[in-house]
């Protein structure tokens, strides 16, 4: 989820098999490059280390184990296992507000999305404006940096994306969010959190010590991460019924004219049998 660019994923995999040795486990790193179905990662029987979105890590049976979740180093994050979805527009876009997007195009990442998805139509619930909101909600553009790169290249007027996933474009692609600006952001709520299929205690604590092994330190800060913490389960359980109450809204009021049909299979009246 957070391999933003090729050095990103060589930072996680430094990290993740610096703890599996801690941890004395044999753990094997793997691939799992975008656009493989993410879904299927948190399908697979045997994970280790896995991170998963708060809404899926509630809807998963049987439910995976907790390990740790991560807190964000920059200040704005507040030193809280907490995130929340920005909304961007081009640099050069006229567009000072969300609703100046409204009548274009927006991106979107994927249905098993919290923060590039389930958070952004939650929040646009509240937004004034005439129905449908948007034109064109595009095709699922499945990472952050793939949604980032639709605003770039003027294929969406507006994006959500992941606020931690924006920190580490910062640090990894700054060319790519030197084109983008935010005008928004959704309510903060509870971080991915990292799971395995079965309890393993050593690699949890080895996570939750990460931050006072020296050897980790610098590669925590190109991570942009103060620590990982043990996250409390039921804080996720309101991002469930927020999402519900959203796709209840959005089938009932329209909110564009042309909608993918990944995300108008949600979002629209179910049609009379």
């Amino acid at each position: 989820m957070y391999a933003v660019s090729v050095a990103a994923a060589e930072a996680w995999r430094e990290l993740l098999s610096h703890l599996a040795r801690r941890a004395r486990l044999p753990f094997q790193v793997i691939e799992f490059p975008a656009p493989a179905p993410i879904a299927d990662l948190w399908a697979h029987p045997r994970k280790g280390a896995v991170f998963m979105c708060g809404l899926p890590f509630t809807r998963c049976e049987p439910s995976p184990y907790l390990l740790a979740a991560p807190v964000p180093s920059p200040a704005e994050f507040r030193g809280l296992p907490l995130y929340w979805s920005e909304f961007v527009v081009h640099a050069d876009s006229p567009h000072r507000a969300l609703s100046d997007t409204f009548g274009g195009r927006i991106a979107f990442t994927s249905t098993e999305s919290q923060s590039g998805f389930a958070a952004p139509l939650r929040y646009l619930c509240k937004a004034d404006g005439t129905r449908p909101l948007f034109r064109e909600v595009i095709a699922p553009q499945v990472t952050p940096q793939g949604a980032l790169a639709a605003v770039a290249e003027g294929r969406a007027d507006v994006a959500a994306i992941d606020a931690y996933s924006l920190q580490l474009l910062r640090r990894y692609a700054p060319e790519l969010v030197a084109n983008s600006r935010v005008i928004a952001r959704t309510e903060p709520r509870p971080m991915p959190l990292l799971v395995s299929s079965e309890p393993l205690e050593s690699l949890s604590s080895a996570f939750l010590e990460a931050h006072e092994d020296p050897v980790l330190l610098p590669v925590m800060a190109d991570l942009r991460l103060s620590r990982f913490v043990r996250p409390d389960p039921a804080s996720y359980r309101q991002l469930e019924t927020e999402f519900e109450e959203a796709l209840a809204y959005w089938r009932t009021h329209e909110l564009a004219s042309m909608v993918h049909p990944e995300f108008r299979e949600l979002t629209s009246q179910p049609s009379a049998e």
